[in-house]
């Protein structure tokens, strides 16, 4: 077996990094400012700060600058705080490297409010930023700039502009395989091309970087440089191109370890790849700890080690010829390799997937040649350039009809949950023991093995009943979680945050391993209650999801209107089956049943809060009640039919106007849940309605300061867990 110190270095790095995460020193996680500034920071509306440009991108209201090496002006004192990302209130004439001051308001990046959302705190902690401003004013900017800098920026501005006259409807795509700019990328060919398994082709990689860097390397060669000067001058341009790239962790671990190629080449030593992936990852570490935790980082990293050092010996072992049959193996060991980490990250990978990339990695270098070649053609004849890309487009179309394939798969996307830790150690120790397995000549043995772990690695344990309210801003959503292993939506929409469904709602069940939606209740159809609810739908009827919705619960309403008459055309266009449902219907699952208390009989809807549907989940000794938007009216109706009850989600987002003292004194809550928007125009939750809860005797919680809440009973007992403490 070869010697690789710098293998061993990188291990030791990263097991330090991960301890001292483990003791509460924030160099991975949190904010590294003291808390002296930090209060500074949060106690100030406008404050100034200074720092040199980095980037610039054009966003869809405003322009975005990323500054580095930012102060913090304290009275005569300058605070370093790292680096910031500021949104721009007006246009201004921005170069790289200019020397910035700006007025604004300083916020904390936040980080993910629900179990699966993407956390842009720990991404932007890569690039060493912690907080933005928002509306930002320049009071100065330097006249000089970086003339390099803004060499490659207008060099990128220009690529995209070429690109997207030249492939038109494909643009999108071709940017982000080249540029790494992703910006113009639709929603739908994002999640088509992650249902497909194929998404890694729109990031800067290795197979971009060597096609690059090689093809530059060859050319120099063949126009008499010597290796010396070849190398350089191939190393200098592929530096360059990660900058121009935006220098995404991909894009950076294989520009650096083609340096490393290059530099060995130089110095007449060997290559081994294992030594330079590790390097490559020492230096980005030792840049940014916030690596260690990097999606992005550890699929790149996780897919070369699959890739370069236990394919060859795989296919050694199994005596795999063919070259068709060492690419499956490949595509299947990388797949086994970085499948832990896919599912902690989005609680499901794609299991076509592993077929499509044999077609999908081959071809794509001729998008990529297509692309590239197009550029210097279309800076003179734009047309020309039309023709140079038409092979790659043909390709992207191929890509798109397979994508679509895909979608009417049924379990072409395996939705497991995000694995606890332990379970990603024993799925690595059992991959382990395969492999051994397979040395041994225990080939059936390991096949075995290797099937049970990644069955182990998504097991999930269901005890009893688990109700969690979602933040979504202002609106309502909560999942609930049966004992007999149902599951349901209770409302989905928002009024302050657009695409619940894509950023929260699916994120959460696919984190949570819920493939399957037996019912979705709709309580009422304001938009905070089912804007997320017609997103869900319209992706369903696009196959852009594979979360299927066997059930839409709407209150039984004499008159209906338009928003109601929407929900059950998505549904139908779906074939979800459309149930009505008013006082005394009663659902039984397995273990538990709803118990429907409102709308009443002949309710005709003109007041959609008043005449909302009002729920009882009933499990052993447990009651939980679910009360949409009622008001004290309804409350009162009510009075009747009601009991003690375990969970109340309070009315109304906490509005003044409901839960009232009467009511009140009959469900006597031991836990409430108010969701709303921390920064909402309405007034909730009312000060009132609080004190009232409280009075109560009952618990109050918030998803505006704790993020999701999820209350969990056995029948007997309640336990209470936050997203954020």
């Amino acid at each position: 077996m070869k010697r690789r110190p710098v293998c061993l270095v990188c291990l030791f790095l990263m097991l330090c990094l991960y301890v001292t995460d483990l003791v509460g020193i924030s160099m991975i996680n949190g904010n590294p400012l003291p808390v002296s500034v930090q209060k500074y920071i949060s106690e100030h509306p406008k404050l100034t700060v200074s720092g040199e440009v980095q980037e610039c991108q054009a966003e869809e209201y405003s322009l975005s600058v990323y500054l580095k090496q930012v102060c913090l002006t304290v009275g005569s004192e300058q605070i370093p705080i790292e680096n910031i990302k500021v949104y721009l209130n007006k246009e201004e004439q921005i170069r790289i490297g200019m020397f910035l001051r700006v007025c604004g308001k300083l916020e904390e990046i936040p980080g993910p409010r629900n179990p699966g959302e993407f956390d842009s705190k720990q991404y932007y902690a890569c690039r060493k930023i912690y907080y933005q401003m928002k509306e930002g004013e320049v009071c100065d900017k330097s006249i000089g700039y970086s003339y390099f800098g803004q060499f490659l920026q207008e060099i990128r501005q220009k690529a995209e502009t070429i690109l997207d006259e030249a492939a038109g409807a494909y643009a999108g795509i071709f940017q982000a395989m080249i540029l790494g700019e992703r910006g113009n990328l639709d929603a739908e060919t994002k999640m088509q091309y992650q249902m497909a398994g194929i998404m890694h082709i729109l990031a800067i990689s290795g197979l971009h970087i060597s096609f690059v860097g090689m093809g530059f390397f060859r050319l120099l060669k063949k126009a008499g440089a010597g290796n010396g000067v070849a190398g350089a001058v191939s190393a200098f341009l592929i530096y360059a191109y990660g900058i121009v790239t935006g220098g995404s962790v991909s894009a950076m671990r294989a520009v650096g370890m083609f340096l490393v190629l290059v530099g060995a080449g130089i110095a007449g030593r060997s290559y081994d790849l294992l030594s330079a992936m590790a390097l490559s990852a020492i230096v980005l570490l030792l840049d940014a700890p916030a690596y260690l935790y990097n999606v992005s980082f550890l699929l790149s990293f996780g897919a070369v080690i699959g890739i370069g050092a236990l394919t060859p010996e795989i296919c050694s072992l199994l005596n795999l010829k063919k070259r068709t049959a060492k690419s499956l193996a490949g595509s299947v060991i990388v797949w086994l390799i970085t499948l832990p980490i896919a599912l902690h990250a989005y609680g499901e990978v794609s299991l076509a997937g592993v077929i499509l990339n044999l077609l999908v990695l081959p071809t794509s270098g001729i998008v990529l040649a297509s692309g590239i070649f197009a550029l210097p053609v279309g800076i003179f004849v734009i047309e020309i350039a039309k023709r140079v890309v038409f092979p790659g487009k043909c390709v992207l179309f191929l890509y798109e009809k397979l994508c679509e394939v895909v979608g009417w798969i049924p379990h072409s996307t395996w939705i497991a949950g995000s694995p606890q830790l332990w379970q990603c150690a024993v799925y690595y120790v059992m991959l382990g023991v395969a492999f051994a397995g397979v040395k041994w000549g225990k080939k059936a043995a390991s096949v075995a093995l290797v099937i049970f772990a990644v069955v182990f690695l998504g097991y999930h344990s269901r005890n009893g009943l688990a109700i969690t309210c979602l933040d979504i801003g202002q609106g309502d959503c909560c999942v609930l979680k049966m004992p007999g292993g149902e599951n349901f939506l209770i409302d989905g929409g928002s009024s302050s945050k657009k695409n619940t469904a894509v950023y929260q709602i699916l994120p959460y069940l696919k984190n949570q391993g819920i493939a399957i939606l037996d019912g979705i209740f709709v309580s009422h159809t304001d938009q905070d209650h089912i804007s997320g609810i017609e997103e869900r739908l319209e992706l369903c009827a696009q196959k852009l999801t594979t979360v299927r919705v066997k059930n839409l619960i709407l209150p039984d309403w004499d008159t209906t209107g338009g928003e109601y008459e929407k929900l059950k055309m998505l549904a139908e266009q779906t074939g979800i089956r459309v149930q009505t449902v008013r006082e005394g219907n009663l659902l039984k699952t397995k273990e538990a049943q709803i118990e429907i208390l409102a709308p009443e009989n002949g309710a005709d809807g003109s007041d959609t809060n008043e005449d909302g549907m009002v729920m009882k989940v009933h499990f052993g000794k447990f009651r939980g009640l679910f009360t949409g938007d009622i008001g004290a009216e309804t409350e009162k109706k009510l009075l009747d039919s009601m009991e003690d009850v375990d969970f109340l989600k309070v009315a109304h987002h906490g509005s003044k106007y409901s839960t009232c003292q009467g009511f009140l004194d009959v469900v006597s809550p031991e836990i409430a849940v108010i969701s709303c928007s921390a920064k909402n125009t309405y007034g909730h939750p009312s000060a009132d309605t609080i004190k009232k809860l409280e009075d109560c005797g009952a618990q109050v919680e918030y998803t505006m300061k704790n993020g999701a809440i999820t209350v969990r009973t056995d029948g007997e007992g309640i336990w209470l867990d936050r997203f954020i403490d």
